[in-house]
């Protein structure tokens, strides 16, 4: 749940990322938030993601109240309940991707191979598996992201453009096993995107323009 305003210092203006914005993600659906850049739609992923804290109102995720949270259980919080995908990527350059994608679990002290192998061919990077991310495509640094933030079987994913980089039948894939994640296990997902297609399979759809909720439909 996110009820809250952000701002951002700009030298010496100040720019209201979120007005007052408020939202509602629930087990099992997805919800997409669309605009034009600079709308506000990263600002609400990062703060629903517990990676940034509003200026004012309260965001709660999976029963944390995240103002009143204290580094640890937002660190543990991330780790063990939240998958992100970020439009940087960020992966580890000296992690191959089976490293990259098992990550998540090595963090919190688990080992799940089989997990990471399924997970790596059904994004269809079976055969890069032992290949760095120097050595990969920017659709398959994303595929391996977005493999990364489900490995762990998060209460919530959130996701910032998800097919941005893939064609249209890979991005379908990629949708089809966020699809298959909330389903089989009640994953909430909350994405920021331009495309069409990923909206239209969202449960709802939220319209931001100049950092406020302008609209909100199925």
């Amino acid at each position: 749940m996110v009820r809250a305003s952000r701002a951002y210092s700009r030298g010496d203006e100040l720019v209201h990322a979120l007005e007052e914005v408020s939202l509602e993600v629930a087990a099992g659906e997805a919800v997409a938030v669309v605009g034009p850049s600079g709308c506000g739609k990263s600002t609400t992923l990062n703060l629903a993601a517990a990676v940034d804290r509003p200026d004012g109102g309260r965001v709660r995720v999976c029963g944390v109240d995240l103002a009143q949270a204290g580094e640890a259980e937002l660190v543990g919080l991330r780790r063990h309940r939240i998958g992100m995908v970020f439009q940087a990527f960020h992966l580890v350059p000296h992690l191959d991707v089976a490293g990259n994608v098992a990550l998540p679990l090595a963090l919190a002290g688990r080992r799940d191979p089989r997990r990471v192998a399924d997970l790596i061919a059904r994004i269809g990077l079976a055969h890069r598996a032992d290949h760095y991310p120097s050595e990969l495509s920017g659709g398959e640094q994303q595929r391996t992201a977005i493999a990364r933030a489900l490995v762990h079987r998060p209460s919530l994913v959130v996701a910032d453009e998800p097919t941005g980089n893939l064609d249209s039948r890979t991005g379908a894939a990629v949708l089809d096993l966020l699809d298959e994640l909330r389903s089989t296990e009640g994953a909430a997902l909350l994405l920021a995107t331009h495309d069409v297609e990923v909206a239209r399979r969202a449960d709802r759809v939220l319209h931001l323009a100049d950092g406020v909720l302008v609209r909100e439909g199925p």
